[in-house]
């Protein structure tokens, strides 16, 4: 059910401009939503077993983690370390999914700042100016006053930065370089035995199919149009009801949650390979549907 974020913006970027910047915010916030509306979908309908204990236990460190939060403390390695070590690899024991811990952990780290940025450019202006006023030492090494003021300088940064920022900063290259294309390369991989269209007219791939270009562009729409007309929310600056429906297209392409869910749902391989090309199908309609309607210039 996920939109493949990357994906997605990549058709959007791929139009140039002739698609505005709030259109790409627009459906970047839909892809987050979708991300996590399938997370539910994995804890709701993919736990087999839970042990209460183990959960029980994961609570009590989500507890500490909170407490923490509320307490001020701010080392983004407390939160990493509880968070992986208490959190979840219980809910990896418990049987509930672990990728809910990691949105429970996200929701609880701290997320402002411990300056805010006024206070923050005042700071390193005054460092600053007190770094070039220090006599040069004409050699490489920095004298005892400026070393001292450039770990000040360190210091001040590290408070105008969040913890989740931080955190989420160190993670990126490992997430990038590493896990996804390990997961890309695990997951996508489709072995076609067979006729392909008789694998495209199988129930498993009709239902993603309409699902994913179907299901997703009425739904996103419908709401969307429900919203403003109850006046509940506004187009984005720039975007008119022919970018939403290229948009609510666009947003069917999807690759790693939905490959994920199919590894889920199925036991037989037949089926899970039948899924995944469904999911490349619906993927490939969806993209050229988006692109076809957002590429037309609006009369």
């Amino acid at each position: 059910m996920a939109t493949d974020i990357a994906f997605a913006l990549g058709m959007l970027s791929l139009i140039g401009k002739k698609v505005p910047i709030s259109l790409k915010i627009f459906l970047t916030a839909l892809a987050i939503a979708d991300d996590l509306g399938a997370v539910l979908i994995i804890a709701i309908f993919y736990t087999e077993t839970i042990h209460v204990y183990e959960l029980l236990v994961a609570g009590c460190f989500l507890l500490v983690l909170i407490i923490a939060n509320k307490m001020g403390v701010r080392r983004t390695v407390f939160y990493a370390v509880v968070g992986l070590l208490g959190v979840w690899l219980l809910f990896l024991q418990s049987g509930v999914h672990a990728t809910i811990a990691g949105v429970l952990i996200a929701l609880i780290i701290p997320v402002r700042a411990k300056v805010n940025e006024t206070a923050f450019i005042d700071k390193l202006s005054e460092l600053l100016n007190r770094f070039k006023n220090e006599k040069p030492n004409d050699i490489s090494l920095l004298t005892n006053s400026q070393a001292q003021l450039v770990s000040e300088i360190e210091k001040a940064s590290n408070d105008a930065t969040t913890p989740l920022q931080k955190l989420e900063h160190a993670l990126h290259p490992i997430t990038a370089y590493f896990i996804l294309p390990v997961f890309a390369l695990s997951n996508a991989g489709i072995h076609i035995e067979g006729s392909l269209l008789k694998l495209m007219v199988h129930p498993i791939s009709l239902g993603i199919i309409l699902g994913l270009v179907l299901g997703k562009a009425v739904g996103i729409t419908l709401l969307s149009r429900l919203a403003v007309s109850f006046n509940m929310a506004d187009l984005p600056e720039g975007v008119n009801w022919r970018h939403i429906y290229g948009a609510a297209f666009l947003a069917g392409i999807g690759f790693t949650m939905s490959i994920f869910i199919s590894g889920l749902a199925f036991v037989d391989e037949e089926y899970i390979q039948i899924a995944k090309a469904g999911i490349f199908c619906a993927s490939f309609l969806a993209a050229i549907i988006g692109m076809t309607i957002l590429g037309t210039k609006s009369k």
